[in-house]
């Protein structure tokens, strides 16, 4: 871990779910099956202070999020956290409701790609843990619900009105938002809220080959076009064009900018350092 981004060691357990490295790509499983991996506080902290440590790392190239059991999350559990809100005075609240942001800004501002491997529910928190990430691999079983307004709440959740009308469309989000029905996986297909439907049962092999990929090539490059696609996302055209210049600038220096060329030069396969 470079000093200049974080002296901390690495936490070496987490009590609300499941980290395994495989030589770059990172996988966090919610383990919760009896539950539906319903989070709790310990597992929205756990994925608050997870996600900017794997950051720190430097090793990480790419995360597949999965959750253990019949599903993928079925949102926060009503016992643990909906019971407890309710005794809390409103600072309290605040900062809850900030710390379940704080890991939805992790996965968007994370210098990696995060895949989703969804299958089963993927409920309130649940649906916009997926939404946040880069990818959604899907089987036939997963179905979406955003049912923030179904417990009296606003469906502007954890940044969900900001996040879905920029995948889905303006009007998608608010019948989703609004209403809080069940997206089945052949609609979530259709309007765009999956990225690759597979086989039943194929969602986890197939986000951990995507990750492999991604992990094996530039990382440097996939890092830098997530950051232009979420800051971009509110920019003019002008600021957007002016910012991909001085990132094609300085990856011009890279070192995988100039191992591409010795590649081709070469007729061999690039190498990607990541540098």
């Amino acid at each position: 871990m470079s000093p200049f981004i974080g002296s901390a060691s690495r936490t070496e357990a987490w009590r609300h779910l499941r980290l395994t490295l495989d030589d770059g790509v990172a996988t966090i499983t919610l383990s919760r099956p009896a539950k539906l991996n319903a989070l709790t506080f310990g597992a929205y902290a756990d994925l608050r202070d997870l996600l900017p440590e794997l950051a720190r790392d430097g090793s990480v190239r790419a995360l597949v999020l999965g959750g253990a059991g019949r599903g993928f999350c079925s949102g926060g559990d009503v016992d643990d956290i909906i019971g407890a809100t309710l005794a809390m005075d409103t600072g309290r609240l605040l900062d809850f409701n900030r710390m379940t942001g704080q890991v939805v800004r992790a996965l968007r501002e994370c210098p990696f790609p995060v895949i989703a491997a969804l299958h089963g529910v993927a409920a309130g928190a649940g649906a916009v843990l997926a939404l946040a990430a880069d990818f959604r691999i899907a089987d036939p079983t997963a179905r979406f619900a955003f049912l923030f307004t179904q417990v009296g709440l606003s469906g502007g959740d954890m940044g969900a009105a900001y996040l879905l009308p920029r995948v889905v469309g303006l009007g998608h989000a608010t019948r989703l938002l609004m209403l809080g029905e069940p997206v089945k996986a052949e609609e979530a297909e259709r309007i765009g809220l999956i990225s690759t439907l597979t086989e039943e049962g194929q969602a986890p092999a197939a986000a951990q080959a995507l990750a492999r990929r991604l992990a094996d090539g530039p990382a440097l490059a996939h890092a830098q076009t997530k950051a232009l696609l979420t800051a971009e996302l509110d920019m003019p055209l002008s600021a957007a064009i002016e910012l991909d210049a001085a990132t094609q600038a300085l990856l011009m220096h890279s070192a995988d900018y100039a191992e591409f060329h010795a590649a081709f030069t070469a007729k061999r396969r690039p190498a990607w350092r990541g540098r």
